[in-house]
């Protein structure tokens, strides 16, 4: 009987466990989805100056923009707000992911999820700001002087030009997270600097190969993406050296 009961309260404070994990896990989703509607309301409201600020950077250097149907541009606008509402609600979720996982890591393996956080958003920042500082007004100049022989007009289509752009945007601030990723990897056991400074050369091939696939196809827009990533590829061997030296130090202390 006493077996009984204590099978039953046992029962009792795992379903009480699970609830609470729920809840908590309802709460962080709401916070999650109210940080990413905010998000889009305010971005929303900027796109028409956002979206004029990116065609500026095409008609400086020759471009003409249209829109080919009557709904095509306000789409643009919804675009550019969710992609932007993404971006500035990605630290709030990112946050409430963390805050969830945390009560089952360790306080290094918190510590380390944090700073996963922070460093991860600065890159992609500057992967980003990298592509439409350098990378995107240099592509477009490019092409319109490529074109200019031509007896074809150029009319681009707004959709066309905003989907370039911002997939550019995307790809360069993904690129530009290597660095994280492999600190994160390190701490996790799962990569060495020998297996890095061993591959190195496949992955300078594999950078140009990656970077002719993803890009315009010109040796230009390869090259701009090819040469950052082997210098975060470099960064990331020297990163992974210092937390795989941390990593052995702490082990060995415990």
């Amino acid at each position: 009987m006493t077996l009984f009961k204590k099978k039953k309260a046992s029962a009792s404070n795992d379903e009480m466990n699970l609830r609470g994990h729920l809840k908590e896990l309802r709460n962080r989703v709401i916070i999650s989805l109210f940080a990413t509607i905010v998000g889009f309301c305010v971005v929303f409201h900027y796109a028409p100056d956002i979206i004029a600020y990116l065609t500026k950077l095409g008609a400086d250097v020759g471009y003409h923009f249209i829109y080919i149907s009557p709904q095509e541009l306000f789409v643009q606008y919804m675009k550019v707000g969710f992609i932007g509402a993404i971006c500035v609600a990605s630290p709030i979720i990112l946050f409430q992911i963390a805050r969830f996982a945390a009560p089952g890591l360790s306080k290094n393996e918190n510590l380390v999820m944090m700073c996963s956080i922070i460093f991860g958003f600065f890159f992609f920042a500057v992967g980003v700001a990298f592509a439409l500082m350098v990378t995107v007004p240099f592509m477009l100049d490019f092409f319109q002087k490529i074109n200019t022989d031509s007896n074809i007009t150029s009319m681009i289509s707004i959709e066309n030009y905003i989907g370039l752009l911002t997939t550019m945007f995307l790809l360069f601030g993904i690129v530009f997270e290597l660095p994280v990723v492999t600190v994160i990897l390190t701490q996790l056991g799962l990569l060495r600097p020998e297996w890095m400074v061993k591959a190195r050369p496949a992955a300078i091939v594999a950078i140009f190969i990656l970077g002719a696939i993803i890009t315009p196809p010109d040796i230009i827009s390869q090259c701009l993406l090819a040469l950052p990533m082997i210098l975060l590829y470099q960064i990331s061997i020297y990163l992974c050296m210092i937390f795989r030296k941390r990593k052995k130090k702490a082990d060995s202390e415990i």
